[in-house]
């Protein structure tokens, strides 16, 4: 029997992989992969995302500006996500969140626009998808005054595991990429092995961070299973169940597929 996975993050509709998305999403298919969170940040990838959800109703959407674009692009596109939001096109607000690492946006920025997406999340009972780089302490201190005690996901987790802490205090969820699969990735694979089973998610981030074997290719989410199985075996666990976990997990985070 085919395992089946939940790819809970991809941007498909991104300018590298739209040109040949039917390629990608038949090749999702034949791995697998039953569910994708296709990853929305402008208004291009958004009004793609929509059509794509109407073609292949298991590919479902979720957007805001990035961290790194809110400076030029957060005033225009964030009434586009309120707008697919209030008509029932979201299953999450996202990513967004803090990157003090690149900063290609000022921090005030940055935080001007989380606050805006905590708001809108909160009022329309979707959950949250945060990204987040050098900028836990920020991020934990906003949220633990404007969005505390509501759903969220810590994508394409990277961090220490001080810092995993932090995000399952909170009640929130932690996504592990294909990063996990690199050699030096020791400390993330000790950060999977800690999380507990009902907490995981898995993702690809495609078209980035493509797992070991797939290095220098441009990731899709018919890679997911490489990366999932080394998160089992980190984690003692085998294939199957953490597939099962981790979409069991995804389908109840993302309440409103």
């Amino acid at each position: 029997m085919l395992i089946t996975y939940f790819d809970t993050h991809a941007h498909l509709t991104g300018e590298k992989i739209l040109p040949h998305v039917e390629e990608v999403i038949a090749r999702a298919q034949a791995s697998g992969i039953k569910n994708i969170i296709n990853i929305c940040t402008d208004e291009k990838s958004l009004a793609e995302g929509i059509l794509l959800h109407e073609k292949h109703p298991w590919v479902r959407n979720a957007a805001a500006t990035t961290p790194h674009d809110v400076d030029t692009e957060g005033e225009t596109f964030f009434p586009q996500v309120e707008s697919a939001a209030q008509r029932g096109l979201l299953a999450a607000i996202g990513e967004t969140g803090l990157d003090y690492f690149y900063e290609h946006s000022a921090k005030k920025i940055q935080q001007a626009f989380l606050l805006r997406y905590f708001a809108l999340a909160l009022r329309m009972k979707l959950p949250l998808i945060f990204h987040c780089r050098d900028a836990f302490d920020d991020l934990f201190a906003m949220a633990d005054s404007a969005y505390r005690d509501a759903p969220a996901v810590l994508h394409c987790f990277t961090g220490t595991l001080e810092e995993a802490k932090g995000v399952l205090d909170r009640g929130w969820y932690l996504s592990i990429s294909g990063i996990a699969t690199f050699k030096k990735s020791e400390s993330l694979r000790e950060v999977a092995k800690y999380v507990p089973a009902d907490r995981l998610f898995i993702e690809t981030d495609s078209p980035y961070l493509a797992p070991l074997s797939q290095r220098g290719k441009q990731n899709e989410p018919s890679f997911l299973p490489e990366t999932a199985a080394i998160i089992a075996a980190a984690r003692g666990m085998t294939l199957e169940d953490l597939a099962k976990v981790t979409e069991e997990n995804a389908l109840r985070f993302f309440s409103k597929l």
